[in-house]
């Protein structure tokens, strides 16, 4: 599901990258809000993290090409637009260099990822454009309509990907047939003349 709101808590140690995939259609934009917490030793529960603390976001698209890395706060926000279908790889990972800050060792990152119309501020365009509610309504059915188009659009792209893989599949299989029963009748001609050889040889034809 890609117009959607994607949420995910995960504890990460302080070396550790934590990678999340998400499939997204092309010329879709995507929102990601996040915030750390550290463990703390003496209450045994995650506390909110100190500004010092550095997070850097890495985004791959399904090329493994970098759409966008960059060094951000504990807490975070980064946008970025998809141009090519498929899935896309979000990574998050401390570089901090303030060692004391990791006294527990762990750190817990909230993750809240806005994908298609839920980026989309409607009580901001709203008052922006001075629409009325239906209006504003009429504009969320739009983009709803067009991501829906996007949507598609990209389930033909897997469909037509799959089918493609398919029939390679099935080609290599039918190849591979073939010159396995290629290989035997070889085999099979070579061992006629061997033993023919052999029973010359015996004189027992």
């Amino acid at each position: 599901l890609h117009s959607c709101v994607f949420k995910n808590v995960s504890s990460i140690s302080k070396t550790e990258k934590k990678c999340f995939i998400e499939e997204i259609p092309d010329e879709t934009m995507v929102i990601g809000k996040y915030r750390t917490q550290l463990w703390d030793k003496q209450t045994g529960s995650f506390l909110p993290a100190t500004p010092g603390l550095g997070m850097h976001v890495e985004i791959k698209d399904p090329d493994t090409k970098i759409i966008l890395s960059r060094q951000y706060g504990s807490d975070g926000r980064f946008t970025f637009t998809s141009h090519t279908p498929g899935e896309h790889q979000i990574c998050l990972h401390s570089n901090s260099t303030k060692m004391a800050l990791f006294a527990g060792g762990k750190l817990r990152v909230h993750l809240d990822i806005q994908v298609g119309e839920h980026t989309n501020n409607y009580p901001e365009i709203a008052a922006k454009d001075k629409l009325t509610e239906l209006q504003l309504r009429a504009r969320q059915l739009l983009d709803q309509v067009e991501q829906i188009q996007k949507e598609q659009n990209y389930q033909r792209y897997r469909e037509e990907r799959f089918r493609m893989t398919s029939e390679s599949t099935n080609q290599r299989v039918l190849w591979w047939s073939i010159a396995q029963t290629v290989i035997l009748i070889i085999t099979g001609i070579w061992q006629m003349k061997h033993l023919k050889s052999f029973f010359e040889a015996k004189k027992l034809v």
